[in-house]
């Protein structure tokens, strides 16, 4: 009988119904959702459907359940603009105080070839000391003093005299550029 009395509540509202929240929902998959939570109130609650008014009813549902998703989504979305001004607050933006790529590659191309040549195979092709060392055709040594020369010379293209208070920073970041294993 439950059964059956729901399919008839189903098959007479569902039409209706989806007609409602699709007008109300930003999206189609929203109004299936609205739709979906509306009939599983109504089989939950089946004995408080009104025979008459079974349609209007559903409907109050319906409004109930897209007010529900609204301030669910309100909430979502003040959690999210809260977590990210928390980020901000807590996790410092350091873009201004590393060098750019742009710095960076000028300060390369600034260097004599020999010293661009180590610096690459280390940087861009991720080759320790006796790697380069075996590329170059030279000793291990050698390749770990040309490596730190090299660094050295670009560290200091990319300014000895940055504006104050970068000085140290653009330093840091061309040790980390050209230190850092590659990524």
């Amino acid at each position: 009988m439950r059964e059956t009395r729901f399919r008839a509540l189903y098959d007479a509202n569902f039409d209706g119904l989806l007609g409602f929240a699709l007008r109300r929902s930003a999206t189609p998959e929203d109004a299936a959702d609205v739709v979906s939570e509306t009939f599983l109130t109504a089989w939950r609650r089946l004995d408080e459907v009104p025979d008459a008014d079974a349609r209007l009813w559903l409907f109050g549902v319906a409004r109930h359940t897209l007010a529900n998703r609204r301030r669910s989504t309100i909430r979502r979305d003040r959690l999210g603009t809260r977590l990210r001004q928390d980020l901000t607050a807590a996790i410092p933006d350091h873009a201004e105080r590393v060098a750019t790529t742009t710095d960076i590659l000028r300060a390369l191309r600034a260097l004599g070839e020999a010293d661009r040549e180590v610096l690459e195979l280390s940087l861009w092709e991720g080759l320790e000391p006796r790697e380069i060392a075996a590329v170059l055709g030279i000793a291990e040594g050698a390749a770990r003093t040309r490596l730190s020369r090299a660094r050295g010379r670009l560290r200091a293209q990319l300014g000895d005299d940055p504006p104050a208070g970068q000085a140290s920073d653009r330093r840091s970041a061309a040790t980390a550029a050209t230190e850092g294993s590659p990524s």
